[in-house]
């Protein structure tokens, strides 16, 4: 995978372990949160990561973010290892990125009020002059959809909606190139998620940004994003552009959430019958040896318990780590 001008965010081989127990009486063991991925995000687009609670992907958004201890691999947001920064060298590139959490109601501090906030952001990232900061936390507002009287309330008078409104500003303070967005309508009514994603949308439109989107929400993410990785167990094992990935999943995995999902057409391919996987997804401290999926795959044959699958270019942009899927996307099980 090798960087062009046209993007702004890549990840090279990015592994995010804990170690866990105390270790007194005997081993420590190792979870392995983020296990070995890569990806790259244009400038302008969205870039959506899709799987279910344990997969890993809050954990790649917080290692972007530089708000976990990146184990191995890098990060570039342009030409920039920001992965490689600390101190103050990684908070003067703090204005580039930007992040927006899932629970508006933990994300404010609720004896500040919203104006403050924004306000606080800007003085922070030392953005433009500082007399007229009042006035860019004004615009801020507007551009959010925020009434300019409201920049004197506190949190709690806010609804969940109006609440990520204010920590949308608040992000958009510094004029960010990238904005992480870590599951940020799953807490909110779904009228009020439309909304929130069509003002995204918009403020992407009006100011060129940059998301990477974490979601478990498929309706979400194919409203939402130009491209898709799909993870399981701290692996991306399929990644492609919306359109493709919607319509012609290839890998096992892919298939099953594509056909639990209640808000697609039945009609599409891969949505005949709901496909029941059985189990658990394995622990992270315990990796099954070749691939993940295998334990609960019904398809997997004995080549897929022994080597882990590389994930590969099976079809053009369409990257899928599979045995069952040749080298022309033409997978040896049935999709539908």
């Amino acid at each position: 995978m090798t960087a062009g001008d046209d993007v702004l965010l890549a990840v090279r081989d990015l592994k995010v372990h804990f170690a866990v127990g105390s270790g007194m009486f005997g081993a420590r063991s190792t979870v392995k949160a983020v296990d070995g991925v890569s990806f790259e995000v244009r400038r302008g687009s969205t870039f959506g990561i899709v799987g279910e609670s344990g997969s890993g992907k809050s954990s790649i958004a917080l290692a972007v973010m530089r708000l976990l201890r990146i184990s191995n691999g890098r990060v570039h947001l342009g030409g920039t290892e920001i992965s490689a920064l600390e101190g103050d060298a990684l908070r003067r590139e703090r204005r580039r990125f930007q992040m927006v959490f899932q629970d508006p109601y933990a994300s404010l501090n609720p004896r500040k009020r919203a104006g403050d906030a924004i306000l606080d952001a800007l003085n922070l990232m030392d953005v433009g002059d500082p007399s007229g900061r009042p006035e860019r936390a004004r615009e801020l507002f507007l551009q959010t959809g925020l009434r300019p009287e409201q920049l004197m309330l506190f949190p709690h008078q806010f609804s969940g909606g109006q609440r990520q409104r204010i920590v949308l500003a608040r992000a958009l303070a510094a004029r960010p190139e990238l904005v992480v967005c870590d599951e940020p309508v799953s807490a909110l009514d779904v009228a009020i998620q439309a909304q929130m994603l069509n003002l995204m949308l918009r403020l992407q439109q009006a100011f060129g940004l940059t998301y990477l989107f974490i979601s478990h929400d498929l309706g979400v993410v194919r409203h939402m994003c130009d491209e898709v990785a799909v993870m399981y167990l701290g692996r991306i094992v399929e990644r492609a552009g919306r359109d493709a990935l919607f319509a012609r999943p290839l890998h096992p995995y892919t298939l099953a959430l594509w056909s639990a999902a209640p808000s697609f057409d039945p009609r599409e391919r891969g949505r005949g019958r709901r496909i029941r996987l059985q189990g658990e997804p394995p622990s992270p401290v315990n990796v099954p040896a070749g691939c993940r999926f295998a334990g609960r795959c019904p398809h997997a044959q004995a080549q897929c318990r022994a080597f882990e699958p590389e994930l590969r270019e099976r079809a053009s942009g369409h990257w899928v780590a599979c045995h069952r899927v040749d080298d022309h996307g033409v997978p040896d099980y049935p999709l539908g």
